[in-house]
């Protein structure tokens, strides 16, 4: 027997799949803050010292398929964080390292849009992060690519083009926690979930975004992003 409901449910917001007709139902975001060295000490942190942390956008924040992003409300500074997303496709808890690239399903491109003053204004008054990196469309994706055809990638170039030009280049070398480590250690505060997106980490670089603007965004050997701010 289907469950009734007394509003029609929300549509499952997805992501498209390289070579498969069907697509990847999101279920949360989770990104990494800071993980790249010289992002950390662009922002102004140390990090020799953080163990890894985590924020979370509403699922619903994707633009994917070739849309345009929407430039946000009561923001004068939006900025724009190149990552590249694990798309999770087995849960778990508390899933050691050494066997957390079993939960991946695959992997993409992504943009951890930004409210910055307004996550500034968040981080001045010790509030959450919300405002400045949750709000709608704050998360454009590419395509995935499953595992199955493009392996689990340690290095790779992670690059940024705004206009044409280079703003953000950086190698999946660099992170300071790997793909493994970063499920390994979120999957101790939550219990992951298949649908789920991490995204790792975003090199330095980041930078302000106005209308009219045209992001290219890359991982080595992804299918690529590229999204227009209106």
């Amino acid at each position: 027997m289907s469950t009734a409901y007394v509003i029609d449910p929300p549509i499952v917001p997805s992501l498209p799949v390289v070579g498969d007709t069907r697509r990847f139902a999101v279920n949360r975001i989770y990104c990494v803050g800071r993980n790249y060295a010289d992002h950390a000490r662009e922002m102004g942190h140390d990090p020799d010292r953080e163990p890894p942390f985590f924020f979370m956008k509403p699922a619903n924040s994707i633009v994917t398929d070739g849309k345009d992003m929407q430039y946000p409300n009561l923001s004068n500074d939006v900025h724009h964080e190149i990552e590249m997303v694990v798309a999770i496709g087995k849960g778990g808890v508390n899933i050691p390292a050494d066997k957390a690239l079993e939960h991946v399903y695959g992997y993409g491109v992504g943009l951890d849009m930004t409210r910055r003053d307004l996550q500034g204004e968040a981080k001045k008054m010790g509030r959450p992060w919300d405002t400045g990196k949750a709000f709608d469309q704050s998360a454009p994706c590419a395509a995935l690519t499953p595992a199955t055809q493009f392996g689990h990638p340690t290095k790779g170039t992670v690059k940024l083009l705004v206009n044409g030009e280079v703003r953000q280049e950086g190698d999946l070398n660099q992170l300071i926690w790997n793909v493994p480590d970063t499920i390994a250690y979120l999957s101790t505060l939550f219990t992951l979930e298949p649908g789920d997106l991490i995204m790792s980490g975003t090199p330095a670089g980041v930078g302000p975004v106005k209308k009219g603007d045209v992001l290219e965004g890359s991982v080595e050997g992804l299918s690529p992003l590229k999204i227009k701010i209106v």
